[in-house]
């Protein structure tokens, strides 16, 4: 780039995007890099603070911001993600359909760890919909040398992209709700209509419902015939204290699932329990779910519906970020539960 004064831009080609702000009303493009600069644009430039500019001259060993940017988002993009055309310097990548963002952070933070280079994306694990913007990317200067990218290249070049899109599995769900005094009667269940909203934005297919009493070999022996009968997914409601009578979690083990943890390092819902029978995760939940908006099944469930097989690792890493701040109006999943920050 060759730095020009204003006044003697008159016929020359604009190297890089301008941008205008007016103060707490709107930032926009006021000029296009490839414009050719006239008489009546250099008040105007001088308007917004430029008494310079930047011509672009070809160098070899250069990259314009906008083809860095672009290069760097085609690189980093998987499945279920699209970019756009630069703009002011930065290129947008958006998500094509519904889903889960896969983020490996290890990699795009080796990718910020490079000299004038910026990529910022929303968390690993966030659903998206349709059209949203997951991410974005620039290089700092207007120009940047091509080792920079290509070392970027090299950080981008995995068996798996480093951002993806996850798309939600239709599962059949299968509910289970435990406890002698729903089973008979006395007190009406609520976790059916619960459980439906909670699965319904992830095309969660409603199986069915029994309620059993408080005893171990029904639970197990009902568990098991929706895993027989084709559930992708088991929800087993209620029982999951400590209390005497309670009987889920030993109930959930004696289908020989294997169990990834029991006691989650999350607030509230830390009376969870996940174990996999085969591939069909089986969700113990506890009762807390019926008044709390927000548990640790809301945040797992995501993760299941795009197919994750979640480790006891997963969960532990969890507890940053496992207390929910329970605000008057909730803005989940805009904001921190759930997510390392």
């Amino acid at each position: 780039m060759r730095k020009v004064p204003v006044g003697e831009a008159v016929g020359l080609t604009l190297g890089y995007d301008i941008t205008k702000i007016i103060p707490g009303r709107e930032k926009y493009r006021a000029f296009r890099k490839g414009q050719v600069i006239t008489k009546q644009d250099i008040s105007k430039l001088k308007d917004i603070g430029k008494e310079h500019i930047y011509i672009w001259e070809l160098d070899e060993k250069l990259i314009h911001e906008d083809e860095a940017a672009l290069r760097l988002a085609k690189l980093a993009v998987g499945p279920g993600l699209t970019w756009t055309e630069p703009n002011q310097g930065r290129v947008n990548i958006w998500a094509d359909h519904d889903g889960l963002l896969k983020v490996q952070v290890e990699r795009l933070n080796q990718i910020n760890n490079l000299d004038e280079i910026v990529f910022a994306t929303l968390h690993n694990d966030r659903v998206v919909i349709e059209g949203q913007t997951v991410a974005g990317t620039r290089v700092v200067p207007v120009a940047v040398e091509h080792s920079i990218i290509e070392d970027a290249e090299k950080i981008c070049a995995g068996l798996t992209p480093m951002l993806m899109i996850k798309p939600f599995m239709p599962l059949w769900v299968g509910v289970v709700t435990t406890g002698t005094e729903v089973n008979s009667g006395r007190i009406k269940d609520g976790f059916a209509r619960i459980i439906r909203q909670k699965i319904a934005p992830f095309g969660g297919r409603w199986m069915g419902q029994v309620i059993v009493p408080d005893d171990t070999d029904l639970i197990t022996r009902e568990i098991q015939n929706f895993v027989a009968e084709g559930a992708g997914l088991v929800v087993v409601t209620g029982g999951m204290s400590v209390d005497a009578d309670d009987a889920t979690p030993q109930g959930i083990r004696d289908t020989g699932a294997d169990v990834v943890f029991y006691g989650a390092p999350i607030l509230p819902g830390s009376q969870f329990m996940l174990a996999y029978q085969g591939h069909v995760p089986i969700c113990g939940v506890p009762g807390g779910a019926l008044f709390s908006r927000k548990t640790t099944l809301d945040l797992l469930l995501p993760r299941i519906f795009a197919g994750d097989i979640i480790d006891r690792l997963d969960i532990v890493a969890m507890g940053h970020g496992g207390l929910c701040e329970e605000c008057q109006i909730c803005h989940f999943p805009q904001c921190p539960f759930g997510k390392a920050t």
